[in-house]
């Protein structure tokens, strides 16, 4: 049996550490947007004139309006590249070695389908913006 070194242990502990403080990061950096759009709604409002409520809408994207048919669609756009890429990949490790080739061709598979799989997705939203009623909604 294989004993693991302290290096190893302290690469490991470094690796969950980063990755945990990225997610830390990300979640009090979303906290702090939101903190943020209240103080403009709020400093409005102490402000004393009118407040048009598109504009506090916008500010605050109560709906969510976000452009969801344009994020699939970029994140295709970054999907079906790398897929291609494996496939130049798999080619060229394949012929120094064939045993890899059948499995990096399957990841390069497995990417092009998401690809496709998010070219999709942002056409079905973009159909669900265009009606009045999109899934999920109980108007």
């Amino acid at each position: 049996m294989e004993t693991v070194s302290l290096g190893a242990g302290l690469a490991s502990l470094a690796f969950w550490g980063f990755i945990a403080a990225v997610s830390v990061a990300g979640i009090w950096d979303g906290v702090r947007k939101r903190e943020a759009k209240h103080e403009t709604v709020r400093r409005l409002v102490e402000g004393g004139k009118d407040i048009d409520p598109e504009l506090i809408e916008k500010i605050l994207d109560i709906n969510g309006k976000r452009q969801l048919d344009i994020d699939f669609k970029v994140t295709a756009l970054w999907i079906l590249p790398v897929a291609v890429g494996m496939v130049v990949l798999a080619v060229i490790l394949g012929w120094q070695f064939p045993v890899v080739l059948g499995p990096l061709l399957g990841v390069a598979g497995l990417l092009f389908c998401l690809g496709i799989g998010f070219l999709l997705a942002s056409k079905v939203v973009a159909n669900w913006s265009d009606s009045k009623n999109p899934p999920g909604e109980n108007n």
